[in-house]
């Protein structure tokens, strides 16, 4: 006998693929969705109401003709009536964004940080979140959720921010503390996820992207610290305790410069910002980018490769240089690289991907630990499962 909680993640998780569905083919009707979903029509009905009950869906006024039988009425996600808002605690500044379902900037702020002790970054932070809510309210628009990124590696299983050498933090425990001061600064109860700040950025390109990097994605961010966010078979690649991605601390040089981290030669010292900053050309620091994204394609394959960040903002001729580098392997190898552009969003990739984070998360909820009776609901035939889900719509 199933318990009400296997009914409603089942129900969440019938929810998830008709709003995935709807984010891959806008447009789709009911009936469209039914067949692509392989939920019967009466669940599916059921569930695009509530959608649109909740804002998460819209329908849009002009019907389209199927065949026979009447015209349908094409459904997409809601840009208007829902927001997400992201925050990226970057080594020198703050940046936050109100984000619409779809990807729309809404609004955005930058504040340079007052201080680097992780309990002031919390209260900071809160207090441009509850500013960026107001803003929300204003324009009738339901807060989602907040995402934060971080410049370190976060242990999502605890929520423990684990190593963040610019900011000077070890072992702090993270998401207590920022859950905490929001509250404080009477933001309302709503999911709070945090994440590398590569790793948001990942997501900014991956949950608004247009089509380019289907179930992989490497996004490289260059700035006082160097990192990759990775997305591989469409689920974020963390590692254990958060650390995957950190390649700025990868070594490029036995013996070499000494960094932040204590180790020496680490690809940070050749192409971080403060490197760059000191160097005749900084956009020789592409090169050694360069060979960090031949690494990372050797390693991962992905079918995008993604550089931004702040020093790809202040000398856009290290992208340009990283490329060449790439096509040289490449071609050595006789091979073809992947595909390699800047950031969409710029300076806001990681604020963007913070608010992506909170979608990443609520149409994936099969990633929560699967108990047994919902396993065997779902090795059961569609229409078992679709029954699961409406008895508890």
């Amino acid at each position: 006998m199933k318990t009400t909680g296997d009914q409603q993640l089942v129900k969440r998780i019938n929810r998830s693929v008709l709003l995935r569905l709807l984010r891959a083919q806008p447009g789709y009707s009911r009936a469209q969705l039914a067949t692509g979903s392989g939920l019967t029509k009466s669940t599916v009905s059921l569930l695009v109401r509530e959608l649109i009950d909740e804002g998460w869906v819209t329908e849009t006024d002009i019907t389209a003709a199927q065949g026979l039988g009447r015209p349908s009425t094409p459904l997409h996600i809601d840009g208007r009536s829902r927001g997400l808002i992201g925050v990226e605690v970057a080594v020198e500044a703050l940046r936050l964004v109100g984000v619409s379902l779809t990807g729309q900037v809404l609004c955005a702020a930058e504040e340079a940080l007052i201080g680097t002790k992780p309990e002031d970054v919390c209260r900071q932070t809160a207090r441009l979140v509850a500013r960026t809510y107001a803003q929300l309210q204003q324009r009738s628009i339901a807060l989602t959720g907040v995402g934060v990124g971080l410049p370190g590696a976060f242990d999502e299983a605890t929520g423990m921010l684990r190593f963040a050498p610019n900011l000077g933090w070890r072992n702090v425990d993270f998401l207590p503390m920022i859950t905490q001061a929001l509250a404080q600064a009477k933001v309302p109860e709503v999911p709070v996820h945090v994440q590398n700040e590569a790793d948001t950025a990942a997501l900014s390109e991956y949950e608004f992207a247009d089509g380019d990097a289907h179930d992989s994605l490497i996004f490289v961010t260059c700035g006082a610290g160097v990192g990759a966010g990775i997305v591989i078979n469409d689920r974020l690649f963390t590692g254990k305790q958060g650390m995957a991605g950190e390649i700025g601390h990868s070594t490029l040089q036995i013996d070499g410069p000494l960094c932040s981290c204590g180790r020496k030669g680490c690809a940070e010292t050749f192409f971080g910002a403060r490197t760059l900053a000191k160097l005749p050309d900084p956009a020789q620091g592409g090169r050694y980018l360069g060979v960090v994204l031949q690494n990372l394609w050797t390693t991962f394959n992905p079918s995008t490769l993604v550089v931004g960040g702040p020093s790809c903002d202040t000398y856009p001729g290290i992208v340009k240089v990283a490329q060449t580098t790439l096509q040289a392997y490449a071609d050595a190898a006789g091979m073809s690289p992947p595909q390699v552009r800047a950031a969409r969003y710029g300076l806001l990739a990681s604020a963007v991907g913070a608010a992506a984070l909170v979608l990443h998360h609520e149409l994936r909820p099969m990633h929560t630990r699967l108990q047994a009776p919902l396993v065997q609901a779902l090795e059961a035939p569609d229409e078992s499962l679709s029954m699961t889900a409406s008895t508890t719509v």
